[in-house]
């Protein structure tokens, strides 16, 4: 009751009774109407309403339920804007004059368009000039004002659509807090906190925009003054590449924008910075991180839609990048007249930035020299269908590179470059013939760099000239240079070379180019004429020494002919294609085409072993071979290759073998041979072989046929003339170990045999003069246990016909009988250099050692 009695609750009640009068009587549906008339007046459009309730807690007002405020006709037929929920607040004050006036707009989860017609306007234009032209008093007016207040309209977590006439674009503004107020009588202020985002990707990291700005009472739109406060912060890179184009162009860094806008739209002084801290790619990491930072200013005119006094700043250490100019005519054929200006910026700066944007460039490079240069672009606006002409250039001077991780150092007086709208035909030839390489050059701005030469390690320098565009680049190098020089050279600017080392001189003939899109790694294509080049390879104690070859590079593969190679104590002609885009050595097939004069497989024992003969020389074939997992596999243990190896002559510990060729695969330690051909032992070979170098120890497997083998050369490999004649035989074998005593002990073989007009000069039976004569033997041997096995044997000689079995091992001991048909028959044992025949018991025949 005290309370009732006070001045504050008597103006309570009065309120209270006043609304409880208008909602009870039967004019309460025009109240709904008065409110919706209200602000549509004040608006300027059409609004509409689904239910109103009264509110009191904690202030007087009303729920709008489906408030809908429609668009002009001109601008489309979707709504401006619309909310499932509204609180409307009453300005009390107006209540006690009989009036409805409110204070207060508060709308949850609202969705406004911004509409731009074919025109060019906004839908917002009429809303601001119509609040400008309309008496109403400031949002926090006095108690004594009679005028209407405009009233306070703010918004939360709401939604701000875009639309170029019918087209509703993929830009929007999400979790939009936005208010907007009549600051005083002739100021208006708004206020926005929102995030960027497309409706059709799932984007994040965009940042928070922020907009804080006012705007005064005039008599159109265009002299309207303004003051704004733009602020763009949190934004990630690559997502604001994504917002923009509608692809993550690979790009990585937080990105802050803050602008001030000041004037009128006529006449609009903006000022902006922008920064990117931690600037890269995508796909590199560490290092130290990057900054890129510039700041602007300019002055807009929304008459001729024209930014003149443009002024861009970006220092660069101790130097700077800087444009300057005007744009014309931004909303339809863009005119241009600016100019670029570096001055002074040091290469080390320019280093790190590459380092940034370019992978495998090291990281410990120190670069010393400047860069100058000055650059127009111009265009009309009258329409003619001409481009933008760019002219101008620039030079790096004093350039001095060193690296001690490539164990590089080059310096360059002057790098002179050109930038123009046309092509160098000689580059853009170049760029055509590499299918990767850099495409359009002839059709956009290019930047001409060089020529000029670099030192290589040759007494000549070779000369360099390269050109640079917007979609990708392509460079000529030319002239004589040192091996190893090129390939330093070549690490330390961020290509991939072999890491080697290698001495010799080269030829060059070399285009480097590439495309900027996708980040592709750069093609380098061309020629290289090799000569006295030296080299290593893993496995290999000697080095690889080419004494000649002419190595044609495509996008594809690196094609080397006219091959001279010394390796492993051999010299090897002929042909080699490596393919190129390979992620590891066994991805894709070495093709080769080798001859050798000769072969010897001795000298390949001291090449390929740390210590010579206490290993089998094709160990660096095996997967197996390394001293621990830590290093690298030998290489030829990691490639596969397919081809044709042919020799003149193959000595195999005493054993020559003549015109050999075999058909070679070699992958992942597996070594097949194809159609092994060759004359050996005054006969002839063709079989196939595999061996398996990935087990410990390797498994050999094979199969083959020797025909017209002159048996008295094998007794001469054997140092020992022990048999004599011609054969022919067919073999299936199959052994494993390191070494020879391994791969005999470990042999499994069947042998299918036939001998013809021989002899056994050590062996004579008893009655002979004479040693034994073979007319003809043909049986089975099986080799197992160091033993041949004699199976179905049978031999005819002068004598008789004899059934021939028993054993012979591998260390020429002999257990053997002959069985007569009508006829006595021989046991011989002893060696195979001292035989001992007796004669079978049941026999009268009598047998005796020669002398």
């Amino acid at each position: 009751m005290k309370f009732l009695r006070s001045r504050h609750g008597r103006v309570v009640a009065a309120i209270v009774l006043v609304m409880a009068l208008f909602l009870a009587r039967p004019g309460a549906q025009r109240l709904r109407s008065r409110i919706v008339s209200s602000i549509g007046l004040a608006l300027g459009r059409q609004v509409d309403v689904g239910t109103v309730t009264l509110r009191f807690l904690p202030q007087p007002g009303f729920d709008l339920q489906n408030f809908v405020v429609h668009e002009d006709p001109a601008f489309g037929a979707e709504p401006v804007l619309q909310s499932s929920d509204v609180v409307a607040i009453v300005r009390v004050s107006s209540l006690l004059r009989g009036r409805l006036e409110i204070a207060r707009l508060r709308l949850s989860e609202p969705s406004l368009n911004l509409v731009r017609n074919s025109e060019g306007r906004w839908n917002l234009e009429n809303l601001l000039e119509r609040a400008a032209r309309t008496p109403v008093a400031p949002t926090a007016k006095a108690r004594s004002e009679i005028r209407p207040g405009f009233p306070y309209i703010e918004a939360d977590h709401g939604r701000i659509n875009l639309k170029f006439g019918q087209e509703k674009k993929p830009y929007t503004l999400t979790e939009a807090n936005f208010a907007l107020w009549q600051d005083s009588e002739n100021t208006w202020g708004v206020r926005l906190k929102a995030q960027p985002t497309r409706t059709d990707f799932n984007l994040s990291d965009t940042g928070l925009l922020e907009v804080d700005g006012s705007w005064q009472r005039a008599a159109n739109l265009h002299e309207t003054p303004v003051k704004f406060a733009v602020q763009w912060d949190g934004a990630q890179l690559g997502q604001v590449t994504k917002l923009t184009w509608g692809q993550d162009k690979g790009w990585r860094g937080a990105v802050t924008l803050s602008a001030a806008l000041t004037g009128s739209p006529k006449d609009l002084t903006v000022n902006a910075e922008v920064s990117i801290q931690d600037f890269r790619r995508y796909d590199i990491t560490g290092g130290k991180a990057s900054r890129l930072a510039a700041q602007c200013s300019a002055h807009y005119s929304s008459t001729d839609h024209t930014l003149s006094q443009l002024a861009c700043d970006a220092p660069v250490g101790e130097g700077t990048i800087a444009a300057k100019g005007s744009v014309a005519a931004l909303s339809g054929v863009r005119g241009y007249d600016l100019t670029m200006v570096a001055q002074g910026v040091p290469i080390q700066p320019l280093v790190e930035f590459a380092r940034r944007v370019k992978k495998n460039v090291p990281a410990d490079i120190v670069a010393a020299g400047k860069l100058d240069a000055k650059i127009t672009l111009r265009r009309e606006t009258t329409g003619t269908g001409l481009g933008p002409v760019w002219q101008g250039g620039g030079e790096v001077q004093g350039l001095n590179v060193r690296s001690p991780l490539t164990n590089t150092r080059f310096a360059l007086d002057k790098i002179p470059f050109a930038v123009s709208s046309n092509a160098n035909p000689q580059l853009k030839t170049s760029a055509a013939r590499s299918r990767t390489g850099a495409t359009g050059l002839g059709t956009e701005l290019h930047m001409d760099i060089g020529p000029f030469a670099v030192a290589l390690g040759r007494p000549g320098n070779a000369t360099v000239h390269g050109q640079v565009s917007r979609s990708g680049y392509n460079f000529l190098v030319q002239g004589d240079a040192e091996v190893q020089r090129l390939l330093e050279v070549s690490r330390t600017v961020g290509l991939l070379a072999p890491q080697t080392t290698a001495s010799g001189d080269a030829h060059i003939n070399l285009q480097v180019g590439g495309n900027w899109a996708g980040f592709a790694a750069p093609a380098v294509t061309g020629t290289a004429v090799l000569h006295s080049v030296h080299t290593r390879v893993r496995g290999l104690n000697d080095p690889l020494e080419v004494a000649a070859a002419t190595v044609s590079l495509t996008p594809n593969a690196a094609d080397v002919q006219k091959l001279t190679v010394a390796a492993a104590g051999n010299t090897w002609h002929g042909s080699l294609t490596i393919p190129r885009q390979c992620e590891t050595p066994r991805a894709c097939a070495i093709r080769f085409d080798l001859h050798a004069s000769e072969i010897a497989t001795d000298a390949f024992s001291g090449s390929v072993n740390a210590v010579p003969g206490k290993q089998p020389w094709y160990r660096f074939l095996s997967s197996t071979a390394q001293a621990s997992p830590a290093l690298p596999r030998p290489y030829l243990a990691s490639v596969h290759a397919i081809g044709k190896l042919t020799a003149d002559r193959v000595l195999i510990r005493g054993v020559t073998a003549s015109r050999v060729s075999a058909e070679v695969e070699l992958e992942q330690s597996l070594l097949w041979l194809s159609n092994l051909r060759g004359d050996i032992l005054g006969g002839r070979h063709n079989g196939e072989w595999r061996v398996d170098f990935s087990v410990d120890p390797p498994a050999y497997s094979g199969n083959g046929t020797l025909e017209k083998v002159g048996l008295d050369q094998l007794a001469e490999a054997m140092h020992d003339g022990w048999i004599t004649g011609s054969a022919n035989v067919g073999y299936v074998a199959s052994t494993h170990g390191w070494n020879k005593t391994e791969l005999l002990t470990n042999a499994d073989a069947s042998l299918q045999m036939e001998v013809r007009d021989g002899s056994l000069p050590h062996l004579t039976l008893a009655g002979d003069a004479s040693p034994l004569h073979v007319n003809r033997f043909a049986g089975r041997l099986l080799l197992r246990d160091g033993k041949f096995e004699i199976e179905q044997g049978k031999l005819q000689s002068p004598g008789g016909i004899y059934q021939l079995s028993g054993t012979a091992s591998l260390n020429r001991v002999l257990d053997v009988k002959l069985t007569g048909e009508g006829t006595h028959g021989f046991y011989i044992s002893g060696t195979l250099t001292q035989p001992h025949v007796v004669v079978n018991p049941t026999a009268d025949t009598q047998a005796a050692l020669k002398p």
